[in-house]
């Protein structure tokens, strides 16, 4: 079994109106070995390897379905197998994908299969395709193997863990998504610019652009301010906000004269670090203290000691002057049985289905690292240790979700002087969209009866635990951002027209763009001979792909995009975007057949038929 060809479409193509994965797959000797003739244990395994395939419907359209056409009968043949095992281990690292189908090529060539599966990230589904076939040969008999196929020490679980943190680094990120799909439900088109989480939405000059929560309009000047927690601090305590005192430290002879002078209990944190990383609170001894500056040092070059405010911590999410959503945050934690040790009842709580790698579920899963074995450590306790009934046993220290930490929203109860007392603090350091993480022992209350403080500002606050909280009710936190920067009644996009056919594309292409720049637009312009903004060519060169119409898209500048679409990139890669306004074909000859198995005017005729059949 191994992949002949592979061609990856980032738009319409004859497959489906969406990105897809297109594999020619030949399955040599196993084209004689559907699941039928395999037999129960390799569907089990399979099933027991990816328990997510018993709920895929295919023929049948009901739920079971694949399962009940892999043990009927002859079963199926493994590059069906391979398009639903793709699909699903990318449901598994979180996306949502559903759309895929497996043909044979013909008669003419027994045992190649066309097997086409939808993509959310094109180096993940590429990564899924290969991770499949791996899955598949491991499930074989020893003797129906293809020799080299699966390493001797390969094992599953350790493949299908490092598949998903290898699509998370380069999925977008949960706050990233969630803004996306607003964009999505309002109609606005969008394109990722890098491998991380700079987006624009909109098209030429109706464009925005989004770096996870920070968006255009964010001011960088506020941005810094955010970042430096001590003069933070020092500006809210100005308007007469409520902060912790606090001093900040360069070496740990520092942090124990600034913990004196503070009095009580101390917290010690980065400079400017973030996602709590080398927080430790609650700290009075000098060991406790020399171990809390060591572990702020590891993130910044200076280190804050601030007073500790007792209570429950909160991320309070305000948008454009408004608070959009209240959650009360809690580190990670079990709860003892009185009967099961710390190892065990981490095992339980990450049983939980809900908690997966990384961002890939609503929660993370616990671990037993260093520093959940120092949390332990303070209340005398290990991984072997038996807590009482009932007992809480904290594992981390702040309570990011990232770490383990659960969400529960508290929107609904927070106090109005809370409210406005988030409001004013981002204000007051001048974000659009800004997190205030603040200490409160009852958010019901008003902070001027019972106290509370606020610990940070937060730039670019992520969403997870607003839209997906693990108690309460998910808010909407993305829409109130797209709809600051879109309006609405606000343009998003820029009329489209695309031209193909075998012959007079460039002279149409051209005719059309000039007429569009007569009449006062600003047109953008795909050629055989080049890019052209409003007139000027950019780029040289045969410019008829999606990479062009993307180029052309980008542009702050046009208001009008034309885009000549030759046959070649349109087997290649799809159509450069998901839709038009106008779609052209002017004709269908035989001058370029026999590329990519089209060989008929008819088969040519429907790779056209892309564009002028797209929906709008």
């Amino acid at each position: 079994m191994r992949i002949l060809e592979r061609s990856i479409y980032v738009g319409p193509s004859q497959y489906a109106h969406f990105p897809v994965i297109r594999l020619e797959l030949d399955l040599q000797a196993l084209e004689a070995w559907p699941t039928g003739k395999l037999g129960e244990t390799f569907v089990d395994g399979l099933v027991a390897a990816l328990p997510g395939l018993a709920e895929h419907g295919c023929s049948y359209r009901e739920p079971g379905g694949f399962i009940r056409r892999m043990r009927e009968g002859e079963g199926t043949w493994l590059g069906h197998v391979l398009e639903h095992v793709a699909i699903e281990l990318q449901n598994v690292a979180g996306e949502d994908v559903t759309f895929g189908k497996t043909r044979s090529v013909g008669d003419d060539r027994p045992g190649v299969y066309t097997v086409v599966y939808e993509y959310a990230q094109k180096e993940e589904g590429i990564a899924a395709g290969e991770l499949a076939i791996k899955l598949l040969c491991s499930l074989l008999p020893a003797e129906l193997q293809p020799e080299k196929s699966v390493a001797d020490d390969w094992d599953w679980d350790t493949a299908r863990d490092d598949f998903i943190r290898y699509a998370q680094r380069r999925a977008l990120g949960p706050s990233t998504a969630s803004l996306v799909r607003a964009a999505e439900e309002r109609g606005i088109p969008w394109l990722r610019l890098n491998q991380q989480s700079l987006i624009q939405l909109g098209h030429g000059k109706y464009q925005q652009r989004i770096q996870a929560t920070v968006t255009g309009k964010t001011p960088h000047i506020s941005v810094e301010l955010a970042s430096d927690k001590e003069e933070t601090n020092k500006i809210l305590g100005t308007l007469g906000l409520p902060v912790p005192r606090q001093e900040l430290v360069n070496d740990a002879s520092g942090a124990l004269r600034a913990a004196r002078k503070l009095g009580g209990t101390v917290v010690t944190k980065p400079y400017n670090g973030n996602h709590g990383r080398g927080i430790t609170i609650n700290i009075s001894g000098e060991d406790e203290i020399r171990e809390g500056f060591a572990a702020a040092r590891e993130h910044s070059r200076s280190v804050i000691v601030e007073t500790f405010i007792g209570g429950d911590d909160h991320r309070l999410l305000v948008v454009n002057g408004e608070l959009i959503a209240a959650t009360k945050r809690t580190p990670g934690h079990v709860v003892g049985d009185g009967k099961s040790d710390i190892a065990e009842l981490v095992d339980v709580v990450n049983s939980d289905p809900r908690r997966g790698v990384g961002h890939e579920k609503v929660l993370t899963r616990l671990e037993l690292d260093a520093q959940a074995d120092l949390m332990l450590e303070r209340v005398g306790y290990n991984h072997f240790s038996v807590p009482k009934e009932g007992e809480v046993v904290y594992l981390r220290s702040t309570a990011n979700l990232s770490t383990g930490g659960t969400a529960t929203d508290v929107t609904d109860i927070i106090h109005p002087d809370n409210r406005d007392m988030a409001v004013r603090a981002v204000r007051a350091i001048g974000l659009d969209v800004g997190g205030v993480d603040f200490i409160s022992p009852n958010i019901a209350e008003s902070y001027k009866s019972i106290g509370g403080g606020i610990c940070e500002i937060n730039a670019a606050p992520g969403f997870r635990m607003h839209v997906a909280p693990s108690e309460g009710t998910p808010r909407d936190a993305a829409g109130p951002v797209i709809d600051m920067l879109f309006p609405p009644g606000t343009p998003t996009r820029v009329p489209i027209a695309a031209i193909t056919g075998t012959n007079g594309k460039t002279t149409t292409a051209r005719m059309l763009a000039h007429i569009t720049k007569m009449a006062g637009y600003t047109p953008g312009l795909t050629t055989t001979d080049g890019v052209y903004i409003d007139g000027q060519r950019t780029v040289e060169g045969d410019m008829t792909g999606p990479v062009s119409a993307r180029m052309v898209l980008s542009d702050p500048q046009i208001d009008m995009a034309v885009l000549e679409t030759a046959r070649g990139g349109l087997l290649r890669s799809g159509m450069g975007v998901p839709e038009v306004d106008v779609g052209a074909v002017l004709n269908v000859a035989s001058d370029h057949l026999g590329l990519k198995g089209i060989d008929t005017l008819e088969q040519l005729a429907d790779d056209f038929a892309v564009i002028p059949i797209e929906e709008v």
